[in-house]
């Protein structure tokens, strides 16, 4: 028995497909799902997450959102999201880094504000070019 999985965007439907198992990063942590796993409303955070179709498993960056699972369908409404096979590793890496120097360089609570969210961005997309790495 596989599980739906469907992850909208606020312009998009970013994927709608059948799965064996999925990875969230929550706001109180990771949680796997499997089917027929009891319903459950969660708040997601800016993560990677883990999807498994068949033997193959895919990482993509989440950014934020809400995960609903019922009937073994997994509803994901987030911000954005990305797989990462299609982020460039290397553009990746330099945006994380350039993110860190503006968040330690900021100042004014605001900035601090943007700053830090911008690096949670960079970090979650550099994290998931290399989780599948081996």
């Amino acid at each position: 028995m596989s599980l739906k999985v469907c992850i909208m965007a606020p312009d998009r439907v970013f994927l709608d497909i059948d799965a064996e198992e999925a990875v969230l990063p929550t706001t109180t942590g990771q949680i796997g799902i499997l089917a027929n796993h009891t319903p459950l409303i969660t708040g997601l955070d800016t993560g990677i997450m883990l999807l498994r179709e068949q033997t193959e498993w895919a990482a993509l960056a989440l950014l934020g959102g809400f995960a609903f699972i019922q009937d073994n369908t997994l509803t994901i409404l987030v911000n954005d999201a990305e797989f990462a096979k299609t982020i460039d590793s290397d553009a990746a890496e330099a945006a994380f880094t350039q993110a860190q120097v503006a968040a330690d360089a900021a100042k004014e609570p605001a900035e601090k504000i943007r700053t830090e969210q911008q690096l949670k961005r960079a970090r979650v997309r550099y994290q998931a070019t290399k989780v599948l790495e081996n």
